[in-house]
């Protein structure tokens, strides 16, 4: 079976590759699916192989929307989404025959997702019309972009899946006090101080994340608005960040500072 896997979540991937192992899709020996992490290379990929015969998709990817991929290449095999988003999607992906995984996910979950697949694939192993295929269709797509527009939930990041020694935590944004680059791994810091790595560069996961949350200090860290306690002047016009509840002091770059103060004032 061809699958494709569109996430740009690295340790999310990793799992449903795990799940898919363990659902006998992927044998240890085998070349694993491709894994995308933006709408451009999905496309690219898309135009350049045969079509997969199950896809695996996030909503959002590293540069937008998926529903800006499926409107630029028709695809006509099932796909299975893979999202935070909550309950205000439910009914387009119901009455489109779209099945659905709300992260985090379980193998439970993706069992009951193939099942649904495999099902739809033996409906149509009669047909001798290829457009009878699943697809999504400018109608569906339109129902699924006006579901996103209406939502009052926000399209930010609202957790972490981070792989760590005892497996897969979740971590949600709400706990994040900082972010900080360190040679080359950016590390979510809690407010207790532990730190949890995470997949993606300091720009990636800042435009995923609510800019009226967290902002920009500096090259290497951004800050949650929630546990800043005070601002302090700081050498060479710059300011120290004193975070609650913690012995932790950050200081913006002198660069940074207006950008700083006109993010602390709203």
């Amino acid at each position: 079976m061809r699958i494709l896997i569109l996430e740009d979540e690295e340790p999310a991937a990793r799992q449903l590759l795990a799940f898919l192992r363990q659902a006998g899709l992927v044998g240890t020996e085998d070349t694993p699916p491709p894994v995308l992490r933006s709408v451009e290379k999905a496309l690219v990929w898309l135009q350049a192989n045969p079509p997969p015969d199950l896809i695996f998709s996030d909503i959002e990817l590293l540069d937008g929307n998926v529903f800006g991929l499926y409107e630029r290449f028709a695809v006509r095999c099932p796909i299975i989404f893979t999202t935070a988003y909550d309950q205000f999607l439910l009914p387009a992906f119901r009455g489109n025959g779209i099945a659905y995984l709300l992260k985090p996910f379980s193998f439970g979950q993706v069992e009951e997702a193939l099942a649904k697949y495999h099902s739809l694939r033996q409906s149509f192993q009669g047909s001798a019309e290829p457009a009878a295929q699943p697809t999504l269709s400018a109608e569906v797509l339109r129902e699924l972009s006006q579901a996103l527009r209406q939502s009052t939930q926000p399209a930010y990041k609202q957790r972490f899946s981070v792989r760590m020694r005892q497996g897969l935590y979740i971590l949600p944004t709400a706990d994040v006090a900082y972010l900080q680059a360190d040679e080359g791994v950016v590390f979510a810091v809690d407010g207790a101080g532990t730190r949890y790595p995470l997949i993606g560069t300091l720009t990636e996961l800042e435009r995923q994340l609510d800019p009226a949350c967290f902002g920009r200090l500096n090259r290497s860290e951004l800050v949650s608005v929630a546990f800043i306690e005070k601002v302090e002047p700081y050498f060479n016009n710059r300011l120290a960040v004193k975070l609650r509840g913690s012995a932790t002091t950050l200081t913006t770059s002198a660069a940074q500072t207006p950008d700083f103060r006109r993010w602390l004032e709203g």
